[in-house]
């Protein structure tokens, strides 16, 4: 593991091995399944996120004080983050076949997050404690797998 030298400095995890074209052709499929109620999907991610780590929401001044999920699912302003974060990972599947857009595409995710928006750097990291099948309210899941490194 390198470390990025400037503000906040920040982790920088060699590339993993490139992905097969079984595997691009695995996430294209998932995610047409996701797409298709991908707002829904979004919000039901982000409040899952919300409630396994409430004090992240200290980053979003319009639902900070919002603690029932439902309350949250009824948000304007959570909905809308919700299609941003879709659009963000509709466009890595969309380039999933060139892995220097793809790092470009999650670079100016992550830089925004850290830099403009001051997100600390324990929400950037992936935590595979949590592997197995995501379920939303429509029954569209997905498997993780744990990193070959």
């Amino acid at each position: 593991m390198e470390k990025v030298q400037g503000e906040g400095e920040m982790e920088r995890r060699e590339r993993a091995d490139q992905l097969s074209e079984a595997e691009r052709a695995m996430i294209r499929d998932t995610w047409g399944r996701v797409k298709e109620h991908c707002e829904d999907v979004g919000v039901s991610v982000l409040i899952r996120f919300f409630v396994n780590f409430p004090s992240a929401k200290q980053y979003f001044s319009q639902f900070r004080d919002m603690e029932d999920p439902e309350e949250m699912e009824q948000s304007p302003q959570l909905r809308k983050h919700a299609r941003r974060v879709m659009n963000a990972i509709n466009t890595v599947v969309e380039n999933i076949s060139d892995a220097d857009k793809v790092s470009s595409i999650l670079g100016l995710v992550g830089r925004a997050h850290a830099l403009k928006h001051k997100v600390e750097p324990m929400y950037f990291k992936v935590s595979w404690a949590g592997r197995g099948r995501v379920k939303t309210k429509y029954n569209i899941h997905s498997t993780s797998h744990s990193p070959t490194t």
